[in-house]
């Protein structure tokens, strides 16, 4: 009688994973860490469709047997739908008129019908109104709706921060990693010209920059990328120095393979662990670097919705307490889900854990 013994096919398998794999399914056991990345990603999807969402310009407008998008196109003169105001149609008037007059023509608003940037000059708004039904986070000191301002706001932060990583991240791995690969003069120089250019005042080329010119995201983006992909170069110098060490490089050169060809095929992808798990924190950094700008006044100019300016705007109006837990608590939230991102990135990239010599 043949006894067939059932073969088990799981540390087969486990082993025939690929190293990403295995990191990314370590990465879902932190359950703290995957469902902050999946709640940040979702909420960042869903903030480039805040004009869709939260506005005080309709997404879909019948009139007079035309169809307009004004959420879309944007400014529309109220006099176009035959409202008599100056500027810009009071949209939320315009949907009360047509329903009390049982008019033919009809408009769609967005779940939140207000904007960032309506201030008291739109019929309606008033100064530091309460939290309501009307208002979930009241409105600041001109009239301008919090809850929209807190939204709005989460996606320049998120922006800034992800655009600002990526390019530092860019020029620190390509500096620091010749001079790591390359090692001798070329080390020695660029390390005395990192070491003068980190000594730049940051905060005085900032002033100094907005004092002249008004600020932008991108202007902004450009200054703090001026010094701040100093920290990765030496992280990627001490990468690249390692693993340049080791007896595979050394079999790349002798069979003839150029430097370029080592640098991206063989060095790098066995050096970016550090700057992987390194990420997550670096986009709290700049969260916090773009709040901070903003509540000294050298940040995104007004009116456009910023943590920072919302903050400012509370602390000198202290009675007015949702003024200052909304931009606190959004701000806090949000750090807090990418630290945990973060902690989560380090456990899966921990090489004591998994490594290419596993």
């Amino acid at each position: 009688m043949m006894i067939f013994k059932k073969k088990n096919t799981s540390d087969k398998d486990k082993i025939s994973l690929s190293i990403i794999k295995k990191r990314w399914l370590k990465f879902k056991t932190m359950k703290r860490g995957y469902y902050s990345f999946v709640i940040l990603i979702i909420l960042y999807v869903i903030s480039f469709c805040l004009p869709l969402l939260i506005n005080n310009r309709p997404v879909l407008l019948s009139y007079g047997g035309s169809i307009y998008f004004p959420a879309i196109s944007g400014y529309v003169p109220g006099s176009q739908f035959g409202q008599d105001v100056p500027g810009e149609a009071n949209y939320r008037k315009l949907k009360e008129d047509w329903k009390n007059d049982e008019s033919e023509n009809w408009l769609i608003m967005p779940l939140y019908p207000f904007s960032p940037f309506e201030d008291i000059t739109v019929q309606g708004n008033a100064m530091f109104e309460q939290p309501s039904k009307r208002h979930f986070l009241g409105t600041d000191d001109t009239g301008r709706d919090v809850f929209a301002r807190l939204c709005y706001a989460f996606n320049i932060s998120i922006s800034f921060a992800l655009v600002l990583a990526v390019i530092n991240f860019f020029i620190g791995i390509s500096i620091g990693g010749a001079m790591g690969y390359f090692g001798g003069k070329f080390d020695l120089i660029f390390q005395r010209i990192i070491e003068i250019w980190s000594s730049l005042p940051m905060l005085f080329v900032i002033i100094i920059i907005a004092s002249i010119i008004t600020p932008s995201f991108f202007i902004l983006i450009f200054i703090y990328t001026i010094v701040n992909w100093i920290g990765i170069t030496y992280y990627m110098r001490a990468e690249f120095y390692r693993e340049k060490a080791k007896d595979y490089v050394a079999a790349a050169l002798s069979m003839g393979q150029s430097n370029t060809k080592i640098i991206f095929k063989h060095i790098l992808p066995n050096s970016l662990v550090p700057i992987i798990t390194f990420f997550p924190f670096a986009v709290v950094g700049y969260i916090t670097a773009l709040v901070g700008l903003d509540f000294l006044g050298f940040g995104m100019p007004p009116p456009t919705p910023s943590w920072g300016q919302m903050l400012g705007v509370g602390l000198q109006n202290m009675s007015k307490s949702w003024m200052v837990f909304a931009p606190v608590g959004a701000q806090f939230l949000t750090l807090l889900m990418v630290v945990f991102i973060g902690e989560g990135v380090r456990e899966a990239f921990d090489p004591k854990v998994y490594s290419r010599l596993r």
